[in-house]
């Protein structure tokens, strides 16, 4: 049925985003001829997206609920900006019926399907009963409207353990919990329902059977106002971590022809039950032999770039004719698969701290060239600042390739090959990732990250020759480089000298507190060759700067390698893979800080969201003290050791700064 009524050609167009997205949706508008329109919070008034645009607006507050999810707000900088269309890109806004229909309503063009559609697949309870009526196979479970725990829990119990809970409203594995036993169905249906309050303003409940060693395999859809739909083949994104996707790939490993056949006519016959107008995604788990639909997300994807490269097709050009009321460019004969494409995204969070999300200031930014089957889509640059405020994910990085195999050679060199510092990132464990062997063989299910988690984020067990010569040449080229500010002189430290040599000695130290591990090394130089000696041997040393990056040569073996110094720091990227380093002062009479482990302190700024223990209780060592939501998810803080919770310094809704006190917890007596 068509409804072209709805869509109409326009100018100028507002992305209701930010970050990657919305650069992402950006560049395409440009190209074809529209203008742009960001819109911006307070704490992203410097961001990238806004210096994209060709016009950007301040809509409030860093908060989210206050700037990107305030309606009138966004409704009011489209009619201030003479914008006719309004993209919604991914996350905030992107599958709120609310907003659609407001957009309808202020004469705006929303960039996306109906709120009639959001509505009917938006709702992954509502979802399930038209995916029934239309043959799509489903998972057993729960989708009622009654959300009492009585009603849960007999739903359950009927299904049979291990089920899943998750939130009706929204993606993104908030407010999703697995729960494997009846004793921990209740503290999981309460954390899910507080989450999915949190992230989408809506904590109603499904349960389902939850599929053990499942995989992820989904398709992109896309409908047109004629009565058009096609898809454009399959993703597999099983490799996941806390319902989060982490790689995705297309063509799927998993399928063969016969399978991508049958999963694809699923999906167009479960979006044509709707009628579907626009780009989405169906959304399937699979047992290893059969598939069964578990949700429709009514907007863009963030792994649609591996789509975009299978297919030749840009998915957002296409948003935006459909958008237009034009007919798809290409029927579904048309459409031909060709090669291989992975993305991984790169995340500010520390891996070795349980990924907790890292704030603050990116100080050196440095992506390999978009050639070669390598792309980057990308919401950051150095100098921004990324804020606890949104989610996380700083750029995608995407490879492509003829073969899955010559895929993941091409998006490790990219990885190997980008530097984020100011922030720590996933780069080291997405690396560890796509070339551990059993991911190049497709042994794998959506449990294998926790299974491998340790081998994944494990740290490179040594600091050997060449990261110590490295962080030498680091040093000796910011000495060189401050040198030839002041003007030339023959007395630099690697330099020239009429006769002798000198030798200097350094100490570097890797690790913190009582953990920590120094590395000598000195360095003789003046006349003839200079050396590094380390652990007693010496060895000949002689570095160059080469672009971005620094030729080492020990030996006989010359090595390209990066290095950022940042006073004290150091961070060096060699073939043995990334070593964070501090330069131990020799005059400086550097001492170790105690920390108090007996103080809870918050890892992040956040909100306070659930008090799990009182004071004077007795806590096991992991036991749950407090949970915090930071970042849009939510992490639980626990006693780093068996001991009595002396006290609580914080209550339900306060808002804490990170390294605010929020309890104390008096270690056992030993």
């Amino acid at each position: 049925m068509a409804t072209t009524g709805l869509y109409k050609r326009f100018r100028t167009l507002l992305i209701a985003n930010r970050g990657e997205i919305a650069c992402r949706v950006i560049r395409t508008a440009r190209a074809m001829g529209l203008r742009t329109v960001a819109v911006y919070s307070e704490a992203d008034a410097g961001a990238l997206h806004v210096g994209e645009a060709d016009e950007a607006v301040l809509i409030g507050p860093a908060k989210a609920a206050d700037s990107y999810l305030n309606i009138p707000r966004i409704i009011e900088a489209a009619r201030a900006s003479g914008a006719e269309a309004v993209h919604p890109g991914y996350g905030f806004l992107s599958e709120s019926a609310e907003f659609a229909q407001a957009c309808a309503d202020a004469g705006l063009v929303f960039v996306g399907p109906t709120p009639q559609m959001i509505i009917a697949m938006g709702s992954k309870s509502g979802s399930k009963a038209l995916m029934e009526k239309a043959g799509v196979p489903l998972v057993p479970g729960y989708h009622g409207a009654a959300q009492d725990e009585a009603t849960l829990s007999a739903a359950a119990d009927k299904i049979g353990f291990p089920v899943l809970v998750k939130a009706s409203a929204g993606g993104g594995g908030r407010g999703m919990r697995v729960v494997r036993a009846a004793s921990e169905l209740i503290d999981a249906i309460a954390s899910a329902k507080r989450e999915a309050k949190a992230a989408f303003g809506d904590d109603t409940l499904l349960i389902e059977k939850y599929v053990d060693n499942p995989r992820h395999i989904e398709v992109q859809i896309v409908g047109d106002s004629h009565g058009n739909l096609v898809s454009l083949f399959e993703r597999e994104c099983t490799l996941q971590r806390r319902h989060q996707k982490v790689i995705e790939e297309a063509p799927s490993p998993t399928l063969d022809a016969a399978g991508r056949d049958k999963v694809c006519e699923a999906a167009r016959r479960a979006a044509g039950a709707v009628n579907y107008v626009g780009a989405g995604t169906i959304e399937f788990v699979s047992d290893g032999r059969d598939v069964f639909f578990i949700e429709m997300n009514t907007r863009l994807q963030v792994e649609h770039p591996v789509t975009e490269l299978i297919s030749g097709v840009d998915l957002v050009e296409w948003q935006l004719r459909v958008a237009f009321g034009e007919a798809l460019p290409m029927t579904q004969d048309q459409l031909v698969l060709r090669g291989h494409a992975i993305e991984a995204r790169v995340y500010a969070e520390n891996p070795a701290k349980n990924f907790m999300p890292s704030v603050g200031k990116i100080t050196t930014w440095r992506t390999p060239a978009e050639t070669d089957g390598l792309r980057i889509d990308a919401g950051y640059r150095a100098g921004d600042s990324v804020s606890p405020y949104y989610d996380a994910m700083l750029a995608k990085v995407i490879a492509f390739a003829p073969t899955r195999e010559a895929a993941i050679d091409r998006i490790d060199r990219g990885l190997n090959e980008t530097d984020i510092r100011g922030v720590v990132t996933n780069i080291p464990f997405l690396s560890a990732l796509v070339t551990h062997p059993e991911v190049g063989a497709n042994a794998i299910d959506t449990g294998f990250i926790e299974r491998h988690l340790a081998a994944l984020t494990a740290a490179p067990e040594t600091v050997g020759d060449l990261e110590l010569a490295t962080a030498v040449a680091a040093i000796l080229r910011s000495e060189d480089d401050a040198a030839r500010a002041e003007g030339p002189t023959p007395w630099r430290a690697s330099g020239w000298m009429p006769v002798g040599r000198r030798k200097r000695s350094f100490v570097f130290r890797r690790g913190q507190g009582h953990d920590h591990t120094d590395h000598a090394a000195q360095l003789a130089y003046g006349v003839g060759a200079a050396t590094l000696t380390i652990d007693g041997r010496d060895v000949v040393f002689a570095w160059s700067v080469n672009g971005e990056g620094i030729d080492v040569t020990l030996g006989e073996t010359r090595s390209r390698v990066h290095a950022v110094l940042d006073g004290h720091e150091l961070y060096l990227r060699t073939r043995n893979g990334r070593f964070d380093l501090h330069l131990v002062d020799p005059f400086g009479g550097e001492s170790e800080e105690a920390v108090g482990e007996d103080k809870i302190v918050a890892p992040l700024p956040g909100t306070v969201v659930a008090l799990l223990a009182e004071a004077g209780a007795r806590l096991d060592k992991g036991a749950a003290i407090l949970t915090l939501e930071v970042m849009k998810m939510e992490q639980t803080l626990r006693a780093p050791f068996a001991g009595t919770l002396t006290a609580i310094k914080c209550k339900v809704g306060d808002i804490v700064q990170e390294g605010a006190e929020l309890a104390e917890i008096e270690p056992d007596a030993e």
